[in-house]
């Protein structure tokens, strides 16, 4: 298998694409639960928990809780806001007092704005902190809340695979749902799609931690069905506009492409932008999210995606938060649930994918 890395902007660096680099300084998902008995139980009651109606606090509080959240939410993926509706609405029932500040910005590109957000949840500790970890930099802010010793406990959303040299100073919980098993289903409809053999190219996220539980597994994955080879790949801005012209010189370079593999939703949309531009719908190209990719692939704008069951892990954040004030046992991993989705799909498997996926935030 040959392949070929093109970097748009001078200032991204190539990670290599190697199989045996994959994730390793991370725990895999299945791999940590099968080695931690007691933590696979905690999973199981939690999967359990979020589907039951809600059972209130039975603490009684002396002062509201607070939570800050720091999120790369301004993009087109609609995971963020119903993350924290989910969680807003869940707490409200589970009898919770709670204050929430927000703080939003572009993955990857609002450093400053993020930096600003940061020194202030440093300025006025709260109880809880929700983060997300994609950087170096995201991983050192990371582990100093982590090794700080002060009252503010750490939940890391959008990532469910444990960091390994963290070792016992881990956050209280990694939520999300498991870049790998996602990455995974997709290549599995991918080989379904084209049983024998393909060549396509890959849009990675932005350099980070999804790009390589998203990209490098996908690739790792296909490698082991058959004769798949990779052509080019890029890293974008995590953006549609950044996919689009990638896409463009992509398809300049290699024109026999089967299909295209994007790593988010806003990449998706990009590239699929650029594949209609260029009279290219032969290419196919899915969708990595279940919120606004759902309309693109009614609409046949994406092939398929691989839908989150998004409000699962609002509602875990949520639950987590109220054992803890319990003083029980939080799991330390929590990954929600995927399914698959198709523009062949009828219209009654759409509407019970998103009754299910968005029961707290469609309210």
């Amino acid at each position: 298998m040959r392949y070929t890395l093109i970097i748009i902007f001078s200032w991204f660096y190539i990670t290599p694409c190697l199989a045996s680099s994959v994730l390793l300084d991370y725990w895999e998902y299945d791999v940590y639960l099968e080695k931690h008995p007691t933590q696979k139980v905690l999973t199981q009651e939690m999967f359990q928990r979020i589907y039951q109606a809600p059972v209130p606090l039975t603490i009684r509080q002396q002062k509201p809780v607070t939570i800050d959240i720091v999120y790369p939410g301004t993009q087109l993926s609609d995971y963020w806001w119903r993350n924290i509706k989910a969680l807003e609405l869940r707490l409200t029932e589970l009898g919770v007092d709670y204050r929430l500040r927000k703080y939003s910005s572009r993955p990857n590109m609002d450093y400053r704005r993020e930096t600003e957000s940061l020194q202030a949840v440093l300025k006025n500790p709260p109880d809880y902190l929700i983060f997300t970890v994609d950087t170096s930099r995201h991983k050192k802010f990371a582990e100093n809340i982590l090794n700080s010793g002060g009252k503010t406990k750490l939940i890391l959303i959008n990532i469910t695979t444990p960091i390994k040299h963290w070792k016992a100073q881990q956050p209280l919980l990694y939520v999300g749902f498991d870049h790998v098993v996602g990455t995974r289903l997709l290549a599995k409809q991918y080989q379904k799609l084209f049983p024998e053999e393909a060549n396509f190219g890959l849009m990675y996220f932005s350099p980070g931690y999804i790009s390589e539980a998203r990209g490098d597994t996908f690739i790792k994955t296909m490698k082991t069905f058959g004769d798949y080879t990779l052509k080019s790949a890029y890293f974008t801005n995590a953006n549609r506009e950044s996919a689009y012209t990638a896409t463009l010189s992509m398809m300049e370079k290699e024109q026999n492409l089967d299909f295209i593999y994007a790593s988010s939703t806003d990449v998706a949309l990009g590239v699929s932008q650029a594949l209609e531009k260029l009279d290219r719908r032969d290419v196919m190209v899915n969708g990595w999210g279940g919120g606004s990719e759902i309309q693109a692939v009614q609409e046949g704008e994406i092939d398929f995606t691989v839908v989150r069951m998004t409000d699962d892990t609002g509602i875990a954040m949520a639950e987590a938060i109220k054992l803890d004030l319990q003083n029980e046992p939080v799991p330390q991993v929590f990954s929600g649930d995927y399914e698959i989705l198709t523009k062949d799909d009828d219209i009654e498997k759409v509407d019970a994918l998103k009754r299910r996926a968005f029961r707290y935030s469609d309210r």
